[in-house]
């Protein structure tokens, strides 16, 4: 599957099939969020939160992909991430673009 952030594919040409997207909710756990009280007292990367994040763009990047290939797709364009606080204890992460069959 090819992703990409542009809106084209240069030298290929591509029917639109739909918008496809993927999302998952994290939450923090008590010794992430232990650490990362710690880390905003002396300052520092809140590297349990780093991972959290990358394992939920992994996550969401896949359910996206996995849509796009039941549609028949050949690559997502104009693809896109998005984060949103839910709450104080946890997250969305949202992947989304547009489906396309090469023509």
């Amino acid at each position: 599957m090819v992703l990409v952030t542009s809106e084209t594919i240069i030298g290929k040409n591509c029917a639109t099939l739909g918008l496809v997207s993927g999302n998952t909710v994290q939450s923090k756990n008590a010794i992430r969020d232990f650490g990362a009280g710690f880390k905003n007292l002396v300052g520092g990367e809140l590297s349990a939160y780093t991972e959290m994040m990358g394992e939920a763009r992994a996550i969401v990047t896949q359910r996206m992909i996995d849509q796009a290939e039941q549609m028949g797709a050949d690559a997502i364009v104009a693809m896109r991430y998005l984060s949103t606080t839910i709450s104080q204890q946890a997250a969305e992460v949202l992947a989304y673009g547009t489906a396309v069959k090469f023509i």
